[in-house]
């Protein structure tokens, strides 16, 4: 049986804009990318490993991506 709500969120994938952070590395290869859902029904932000662009994807809502950054950074998660 297929999820009929898997499609529209491969294709927000596929579609999507994804980049790496100036910092990374260049040639590194332990790299992830991150690209901006927001604008799609999903409203959520998609991460993925830069080595394997057609690889599988975790998609966060907008706010555990936020607390995610937060507590990579050292800060207070926010709630």
């Amino acid at each position: 049986m297929t999820d009929t709500n898997q499609q529209p969120l491969t294709e927000a994938l596929g579609r999507a804009v994804w980049r790496k952070s100036f910092r990374s590395g260049s040639g590194e290869g332990q790299c992830v990318e991150i690209a901006d859902l927001t604008a799609t029904p999903y409203s959520s932000v998609g991460v993925r490993d830069s080595k394997n662009p057609g690889g599988p994807a975790l998609v966060l809502e907008s706010s555990a991506f936020t607390n995610f950054i937060a507590q990579a950074r050292g800060g207070r998660t926010i709630c």
